[in-house]
């Protein structure tokens, strides 16, 4: 299998993180970080800058709470808030979800929509049926299109130019491979196939309803790879044996699969973590408003909590709590939309249009 080492300049790479501005960390936090972790992250924050605040305000909260209720003005309205919020935002997962509630006939359709994507897809594999597990649906497909980039391989290895061709890609200069006809053709192939094989392997065993089958498959770079299968098929017409422009267009064929069943799986993904999060988001709404509650009813009256704790007032300490547990409803909101957005960000279009800043249209050679 013919390894380049990387992308040439003005491709973009073949995994989401290599391909994005973002730093890797931040991107790590975006998408792989736990979400449990990542909502309490901000909570933690919260509650240590009410505390900090608190010991730096020159008159201590006692004394403010017994000229004023600024306890129960805080608290009335996060208690709002949490009921406007939640209701708000389970209303709007509905209105999306909504689409599963469609007439017969439209069901009718979707059905036959699916139905005819799997046979073209068991024609692809030469398999009696397509897998119906999504993460081994995805294996498959990405194990069918390494298996396409090696046909395309073969087709080279079968040319009388094989082995000439063979040594210009290893010994000669990167400018002899660009004007190698079977050179180039040979490292795109190889490319695909390294590509495809390693998001097959990261697919194995893995379980939907979990981040990580969607995260596999976004680091195949499909859209880009259709576009040098289309350009190398085009451009090297005359240059290619018949055997090697079919099994290009065969790759290519394989790729326009890869799309929309990438975006079929992201969009089962999306309707999961929806009705997971209008779940957890009513479960972090009971705590919020008892302690919402609970800060308007009890917390009226400075003696109600006494003494301190390593030097800061347990009042204080208390209304840092109720702060930030009546605030954990919009951070497990903020945790499951940061996710959703970076990957739909990055997977606004389908199909071979590069979208990325960094790849720029004088940095594409699409006209040789």
């Amino acid at each position: 299998m013919s390894n380049t080492g990387g992308p040439s300049a003005g491709e973009p790479d073949d995994t989401m993180r290599e391909r994005g501005t973002t730093s890797r960390a931040k991107l790590r936090a975006l998408l792989d970080a736990d979400r449990r972790a990542v909502a309490a992250a901000p909570l933690v924050v919260v509650f240590c800058s009410v505390v900090v605040l608190g010991q730096l305000d020159p008159t201590p909260l006692r004394v403010a709470v017994e000229s004023s209720d600024p306890i129960e003005t805080l608290a009335q309205g996060l208690l709002t808030a949490i009921i406007t919020g939640v209701t708000l935002v389970v209303t709007i997962n509905q209105l999306v979800l909504s689409r599963e509630l469609g007439p017969l006939g439209d069901q009718r359709d979707r059905m036959e929509g699916s139905m005819r994507f799997r046979e073209d897809v068991a024609d692809l594999l030469d398999a009696p049926v397509a897998p119906p597990e999504p993460s081994a649906f995805l294996r498959a497909l990405a194990e069918g299109i390494a298996s396409r980039a090696r046909a395309v391989e073969d087709t080279l290895d079968a040319d009388g130019d094989a082995g000439e061709s063979g040594e210009t890609s290893t010994d000669g200069d990167a400018d002899d491979t660009d004007s190698d006809p079977v050179a180039r053709v040979r490292e795109f192939a190889g490319e695909v196939e390294s590509n495809a094989e390693a998001v097959a392997e990261r697919l194995e065993g893995r379980q939907f309803g979990t981040f990580a089958v969607l995260s596999a498959a976004l680091d195949l770079n499909y859209s880009w790879k259709i576009y040098q299968a289309a350009r190398l098929r085009r451009v090297h017409d005359a240059d290619l044996s018949a055997e090697t422009k079919t099994a290009l267009s065969e790759l290519r064929d394989a790729l326009e699969l890869f799309g929309p069943a990438r975006e079929h799986v992201k969009t089962l993904y999306f309707r999961w973590e929806l009705v997971d999060l209008s779940r957890t988001m009513f479960y972090a709404a009971v705590p919020a408003l008892v302690a919402s509650i609970g800060a308007i009813l009890f917390l009226d009256d400075p003696t109600t909590i006494t003494g301190a704790t390593l030097g800061v007032s347990n009042l204080l300490l208390t209304v840092a709590f109720v702060v930030a547990v009546s605030l954990s409803p919009f951070a497990v909101l903020a945790a499951a939309v940061l996710r959703i957005s970076t990957v739909a960000k990055r997977t606004l279009s389908i199909g071979p249009f590069v979208l990325r800043s960094e790849t720029r249209e004088d940095d594409l050679d699409w006209e040789s």
